[in-house]
């Protein structure tokens, strides 16, 4: 493997390189706080209706697929160091229209996770002031939000860090109140295995519940955009396979102590299991003190992944502007007082506002589209390269660990896509339709070449360093 290192996301000769100062540990902090580790309340009675109440066996489920998915990612962005995406790696390994339908079909992910992050905020808010309408507090959330962001889109890492390990302190003691009132008998279940099964648990129903939650984990690919600001591209499949495991531990010991003490999903009313459940489960364990404390983490964890994402989708939309996969004067501009693609950040925030009319349950299956078709391409690619254009597979080694290990990972996630829901499928299918038709367009019937439009690509030079 060569051990050059990536280029500079910034043009030769227009301007400085990205730094190379990030760490594992701070690369594994970024991807964990793109995940936002209170997810696993705001589904957990959705999940919990769906798998008739085993969420800790569904997180299970998606944890070992996400797994098998993180070693795939992490040989791509050992063999591709450049900040990348799934796209990037089946362009390379496939071909450059494949990666262009890849990575337009994960722009659904893009453009969605910033809706689902207002919902969110907007459940959060509903539920601790019910006499006020969501359709407000989404509204001011998307003003405050494309406010900021309309004015600088530089990074928040270390603020991201300090919300994380918040949002991880506050789950702690969320856990260790639920112990205390299970060994004291009060509440739950004494079974500890019940969580995982009893009867009237069916796999199907168990499948299905993972492909939700495979919605908690997305954002643990993103750290591969951090491969060019690494202290060393070689650290990248350790970040990748670290913030999954840690993720999704953290994930499973949450779901779980949740599941032992709601035992039944009933206890939660409809309009929070189509939403978030989240300030239900705080105040059923602590009361008005410990839900305002578990709200204000799910909130302070949900508006940093929310400027997050807003920020990156507007950035992609600008990348595909200036190599005018899109139209150039809208996508591609640059406002010269801020210095931000101003039109696609507030394009995303209209795009936010309609979280006033959706529930999470149906953006989080459109999103989980999306993701699991990059999964399952990303683990391809890992075949296409080191098997077939490296020649890697005439030893059981080889075979093993670029045909064997991402043919499990391919099977594992086409598994959990054919298990979303139909409105899911068709709604997801109805987009790389139109993604299909416009690659015909630009590309004239594939006479011309595609243009890329990952996230990592550089934009200009001077202005690259202030968009990140």
């Amino acid at each position: 493997m060569s051990k050059k290192l990536a280029p500079s996301l910034s043009a030769p000769g227009k301007g400085p390189g990205l730094k190379r100062s990030l760490g594992l540990w701070a690369i594994v902090g970024l991807g964990l706080g793109y995940m936002t580790p209170t997810v696993v309340f705001d589904t957990f009675g959705l999940v919990a209706k769906q798998t008739d109440n085993v969420v800790p066996l569904a997180y299970l489920v998606a944890l070992v697929v996400m797994i098998f998915t993180a070693i795939s990612y992490g040989k791509m962005s050992g063999a591709i160091p450049s900040a990348g995406s799934a796209y990037t790696y089946v362009k390379e390994s496939m071909h450059p229209n494949a990666g262009f339908m890849v990575g337009w079909t994960s722009l659904i992910d893009y453009l969605l996770l910033p809706m689902v992050n207002c919902l969110i905020i907007r459940s959060y808010l509903e539920q601790l002031f019910p006499g006020t309408p969501g359709w407000l507090w989404v509204l001011i959330y998307c003003i405050v939000v494309t406010t900021i962001i309309y004015i600088t889109m530089q990074g928040t890492s270390q603020a991201n860090m300090v919300l994380l390990i918040f949002s991880v302190v506050v789950m702690t003691v969320f856990v260790v109140m639920v112990i205390f009132q299970l060994v004291r008998g009060d509440v739950g279940v004494i079974n500890p295995l019940e969580p995982f099964f009893h009867d009237g648990v069916s796999f199907g129903a168990v499948l299905a519940g993972a492909t939700v939650v495979c919605f908690s984990f997305i954002g643990f690919d993103a750290v591969t955009m951090y491969v060019e600001e690494a202290k060393h591209p070689s650290i990248m499949p350790k970040a990748i396979l670290y913030t999954v495991i840690i993720g999704g531990g953290i994930f499973l010991v949450a779901a779980y102590f949740a599941q032992l003490r709601f035992p039944g999903w009933e206890v939660f009313p409809d309009y929070a299991i189509e939403d978030s459940t989240l300030p239900q489960i705080g105040h059923g364990v602590g009361g008005g003190v410990l839900q305002a404390v578990l709200t204000a983490a799910g909130f302070c964890a949900t508006l940093a992944s929310g400027l997050a994402s807003h920020a990156s989708v507007s950035r992609m939309l600008l990348v595909m502007g200036r190599n005018s996969v899109l139209p150039r004067k809208f996508f591609g501009h640059i406002n010269a007082r801020t210095h931000t693609p101003t039109f696609n950040i507030i394009l995303v925030g209209v795009v936010s506002l309609l979280a006033a009319a959706f529930t999470l349950e149906l953006i989080a299956a459109f999103i989980n589209f999306g993701a699991l078709i990059a999964f399952t391409f990303v683990n391809l690619s890992v075949i296409a390269w080191f098997a077939i254009k490296k020649g890697r597979r005439h030893t059981g080694r080889h075979i093993f660990n670029y045909i064997v290990m991402p043919l499990i990972g391919t099977a594992m996630t086409v598994v959990l896509w054919v298990n979303l829901s139909l409105d899911a499928l068709i709604g997801g299918a109805a987009w790389a339709v139109l993604g299909f038709l416009y690659l015909l367009w630009i590309t004239r019937g594939f006479k011309k070449p595609v243009a890329g439009f990952d996230e990592g690509q550089p934009v200009t030079g001077a202005i690259n360093e202030v968009l990140r």
